[in-house]
């Protein structure tokens, strides 16, 4: 605890007597500071015990002293002592009844006490604090050092709380809570989700403070990890500021942290290096191999059926913070460890490959974040991604399969991913591509070029007006080719429709007998809505 004025009114060799303000001598002391000012308010930063002979106040004059007064309360000095047997043999009682009425503690100094004696006593008090803080805050490092290497992040959580006299939590990538201590504390942690994303969102190291709801506490929020985009995040909840001692405490948690962060961060990547040689050797066709070097890693998820998840943000730069592909990532590994099921993630390049156990956590937190994706797009009435707008996240995903159908669950994911993109959807899956129409993939500008080319020559027939040639090829399209029916939706006769579609044969130099021809045509007509 830092000096009070109480402790320095204890102080016995000071031998000091208080005239006023008897009820806030609890207030701490930062300072003593003598200055002999008419005005020392310029020169006060709050907290110190401000000395004086009255050399230059007109110390007998009640206005004066209310006015002089007045201002040091302003400025946050939290005590006057005042010299007797000096300028004055006495406190003067105007400046006794203007601190009783501004509740400023007014000390009385006798003339064998020295001004020095005091700032020495307050520099001794203030030193032997410190003292005591930084002896404290070691202490509280190597407890915190024991608990981390014995209990892991959530020993070190338990001990953080008790040296706060508060909670601690820990929160992953994704910005989930992963731990708190003590456990009551994991409601007040849920309710920071949201702070942890915009803090994630800030290059690190990032600091906030923010104050739970109903001001019950104040919740400091510390990003964890060296890199530029943090790895997890750190919050500290108290009732109150946090002391020296306290502070040297969070520190050396975040100091730990960041050190399990970055070691598992090392694991991590190894991981992902023998992640990414399963997956080649399976969609190698090799799938023997690929178990083997799964071993236990990855050999539970090669147990069960699984899904291929294939994610592309093409046009994005790999340095931006955040990256789409990134927190997709994130999602689907948080997601997964908290389920305790295995999970691949490779990337490559601009894209991101991920194994997951079919009906699993991985795969519902990847609908999750698409579906939350999409939902923002359309609050913020951003257009859809689209062929020319790749750099916004698409998601392909196969249909359940196993080992040795992995290539073939690729294909599916490309051909799920390129519907996304065709349709301006985040998250396509191949069932619903199977049970789907192809008709929206004729949207494509080269599909659509086509069929222009291939009905030009019949539309400047038309425009020429010679004939309907274009309106008849349709209807008899539709109708299977059944003269009666088509010419009737025409309305004219049969033979008038044979001869029009003769003059298509002829016109095109193809056979409308060859049913490639026929179906060529219709999805001309189609893909330009004629």
């Amino acid at each position: 605890m830092p000096p009070t004025l109480a402790s320095l009114v204890q102080h016995s060799a000071l031998k000091l007597t208080v005239r006023a303000g008897e009820d806030r001598l609890d207030a701490p002391v930062r300072w003593a500071h003598v200055s002999e000012l008419a005005d020392p308010v310029p020169y006060m930063e709050g907290g110190e015990l401000l000395l004086i002979t009255a050399l230059k106040l007109d110390a007998e004059k009640p206005e004066a002293m209310r006015r002089y007064v007045k201002r040091l309360v302003g400025a946050g000095v939290v005590g006057l002592g005042f010299a007797v047997g000096v300028n004055y043999d006495d406190v003067p009682r105007a400046l006794v009844d203007a601190a009783r009425e501004e509740g400023l503690p007014l000390l009385e100094v006798p003339r064998r006490t020295p001004f020095i004696a005091i700032t020495k006593a307050v520099s001794a008090a203030l030193a032997a604090d410190q003292y005591r803080s930084v002896t404290a805050g070691f202490a509280a490092q190597r407890e915190l050092t024991r608990q981390a290497l014995s209990g892991g992040p959530e020993g070190l959580l338990g001990a953080l709380a008790a040296q706060v006299d508060g909670w601690a939590a820990l929160y992953d990538a994704s910005g989930a809570v992963v731990a708190t201590a003590p456990e009551w504390a994991g409601r007040r942690a849920a309710r920071h989700i949201t702070e942890v994303e915009r803090l994630r969102e800030r290059p690190g190291p990032a600091t906030s403070v923010t104050a739970g709801p109903g001001g019950e506490d104040r919740v400091e929020l510390h990003s964890l990890g060296t890199g530029r985009r943090p790895r997890a995040a750190l919050a500290v909840g108290t009732a109150a500021a946090l002391g020296t001692a306290e502070r040297y405490a969070v520190h050396s948690a975040i100091a730990l942290l960041t050190l399990t962060t970055e070691r598992s961060r090392s694991l991590h990547a190894a991981e992902q290096r023998i992640g990414a040689a399963v997956l080649r050797m399976l969609l190698a066709g090799e799938p023997e191999h690929a178990r083997t070097v799964a071993g236990e890693l990855y050999g539970e998820l090669l147990d069960a059926p699984f899904r291929l998840i294939l994610a592309e943000a093409a046009g994005r730069d790999r340095g931006d913070d955040p990256h789409p592909l990134d927190g997709l990532a994130d999602t689907v590994e948080s997601a997964a460890a908290r389920r305790g099921e295995a999970v691949l993630v490779v990337p490559e390049g601009e894209r991101l490959v991920v194994l997951a156990v079919d009906g699993g956590a991985a795969v519902a937190a990847c609908g999750e974040y698409a579906t939350a994706l999409e939902a923002a797009r359309t609050a913020e009435g951003t257009e859809p991604a689209g062929e020319s707008d790749t750099d916004e996240l698409v998601v392909g995903l196969s249909a359940p399969t196993g080992p040795i159908a992995a290539a073939a669950a690729y294909k599916q994911a490309e051909q799920a991913l390129s519907v996304a993109r065709r349709r301006g959807r985040v998250l396509v899956e191949h069932e619903q591509v199977a049970a789907g129409s192809v008709l929206p993939l004729l949207a494509d500008d080269a599909v659509r070029a086509f069929a222009d080319g291939l009905l030009r020559a019949l539309r400047d027939h038309d425009d020429r007006g010679r004939g309907d040639l274009v309106a008849s090829l349709r209807a008899w399209l539709s109708r299977h080719g059944q003269w009666d029916a088509a010419a009737a939706d025409l309305g004219v006769h049969r033979h008038t429709l044979r001869y029009r579609m003769r003059r298509v044969e002829e016109i095109l130099g193809r056979s409308l007998d060859d049913p490639d021809v026929r179906m060529e045509l219709w999805l001309a007509l189609k893909a330009t809505s004629d």
